[in-house]
């Protein structure tokens, strides 16, 4: 079965509809086929955008993807200092 990729807006909003649905009285498992997706999707998106209005969940994502880059560039100084630290000390 091929893969969808769902937007921070789609999630929240199939998040927001399940809320209600579940208030209505509706299972859990009836609301998660009725939106396509599977009761693993949900509790884990229910996890991570819980509460979340679209505008936080855009500024969380930015806040990620910058985290990654910043990982990135301590990693790739952290080796360069080592590789520099090596040569220095004739290790090579």
């Amino acid at each position: 079965m091929a893969r969808k990729n769902y937007t921070a807006e789609q999630i929240i909003g199939m998040l927001r509809e399940a809320e209600v649905r579940l208030s209505q009285g509706e299972k859990t498992g009836s609301i998660c086929r009725g939106l396509g997706i599977s009761e693993q999707s949900y509790y884990r998106w229910r996890r991570e955008y819980g509460g979340l209005k679209v505008t936080q969940a855009a500024r969380l994502k930015a806040l990620e993807k910058e985290n990654a880059r910043l990982r990135k560039a301590v990693s790739n100084l952290t080796l360069d200092a080592l590789i520099l630290k090596e040569v220095v000390e004739g290790k090579y």
